[in-house]
């Protein structure tokens, strides 16, 4: 039974090329094994890059759309092996009726050579480093070039083999009895997987693949002001393709640790002070720390609990472009919730001073009906 490579990715047979690559990018950064060790993620990683393989390619996506899967032995998919299953692709319709030059000519042998796809890498700084940039050193396991033999595939001094199955053309044909007559269907040499060629000494290093996986070291830039969620591209930094071929790009994604005292909200930076309640009263200075210097600001009496100061020019520094985002101060006022005897006793009196009835709230008639009277507009 063909599988269903629409639903790996999670997209409709409608879908576009943009909705392809965008479904495939979203799926291979949450399962990539570089990012999730998890086994099962690992043959999911496997799933979605055959998907993608697939739909990707017009020819292979029409084979799907009629039924068959273009990876499954012999090609076609849902037949018995050597294709004598009843499926017939686009393209054997094609040579029927037309030939093989009307239908486009002959498909060849598929290159041993291709792209790398790319790899994605999570980076954790901390907030004074994502402000004012920084040079991180990463670590990254991904394929590289196979060393011995220099992506060939082959052991030192053995060469490529003509696949005597298919002559080097990279497909057999088959002859089958369908509605429309006697039809001449061609499907990818299982010998040498459609390459044309066979690899009879395959390389000790890398088992004929080109490229091996080893662990290495690099210094990535993170230019000032980048944010949570980022990513810095390197590119060819990625995967190695299959016999050497381009590596893709390398993808190191931001995230950003908690602060102690900051929060961010884009480039600007938000912390709050607890003052006493006298001192929102009667004013006072305050010295705070900003991620690269110490600032003095003053608090006018009378502050009133929730409000909020603003240092300009103390915030994270524009990832593109001059100048630095905001600082906010806010302040809670906090009210003392033991008093002592004295204590009380000179609140009460200054309550007085201030003509403030603190007994008369507390009535029926008092502060109550003054909040009622407010709300029905008396």
């Amino acid at each position: 039974m063909a599988k269903d490579y629409y639903g790996i990715l999670g997209i409709s047979r409608e879908a576009t090329d943009d909705e392809i690559k965008r479904a495939y990018r979203k799926l291979a950064r949450q399962f990539h094994p570089d990012v999730n060790p998890d086994p099962e993620a690992h043959e999911k990683f496997k799933d979605i890059n055959a998907a993608y393989e697939v739909l990707s390619d017009d020819q292979k996506r029409q084979i799907v759309d009629l039924g068959g899967d273009p990876l499954a032995p012999g090609g076609g998919g849902g037949g018995a092996p050597g294709g004598a299953g009843p499926f017939v692709g686009f393209q054997d319709i094609m040579d029927a009726f037309f030939g093989t030059a009307a239908g486009g000519g002959s498909r060849g042998p598929r290159p041993r050579t291709r792209p790398g796809a790319d790899a994605i890498l999570r980076l954790e700084l901390d907030l004074v480093e994502t402000a004012f940039g920084v040079e991180a050193p990463i670590t990254v396991d991904t394929a590289v070039l196979c060393t011995q033999c220099s992506g060939a595939g082959t052991a030192p001094g053995t060469h490529l083999a003509t696949c005597e199955t298919c002559g080097g053309r990279g497909e057999v044909q088959s002859v089958q009895r369908t509605f429309l007559g006697q039809v001449v269907s061609s499907r990818p040499c299982q010998v040498c997987q459609g390459h044309g060629t066979i690899i009879p000494t395959p390389c000790p290093t890398c088992a004929g693949d080109g490229r091996i996986r080893t662990r290495r070291s690099l210094t990535v830039k993170i230019p000032a002001g980048v944010e949570d969620g980022m990513r810095i591209r390197l590119a060819q930094q990625g995967e190695v393709g299959p016999g050497g071929g381009t590596a893709g790009d390398l993808y190191v994604e931001i995230h950003e640790r908690p602060h102690d005292v900051y929060s961010r909200k884009g480039d600007d930076l938000h912390c709050r002070v607890t003052l006493p309640m006298t001192a929102a009263a009667l004013g006072t200075r305050l010295t705070i720390k900003t991620l690269d210097s110490e600032e003095n600001i003053e608090v006018k009496p009378g502050t009133q609990p929730a409000s909020t100061l603003r240092i300009r020019g103390k915030g994270v520094p524009h990832l593109r472009g001059q100048g630095r985002g905001e600082l906010f101060v806010h302040l809670d006022v906090k009210t003392p919730t033991k008093l002592t005897a004295d204590q009380e006793r000179m609140l009460r009196d200054f309550a007085k001073t201030r003509g403030e009835d603190i007994a008369e709230l507390s009535k029926q008639g008092g502060f109550f009906s003054r909040m009622r009277d407010a709300f029905n507009g008396h």
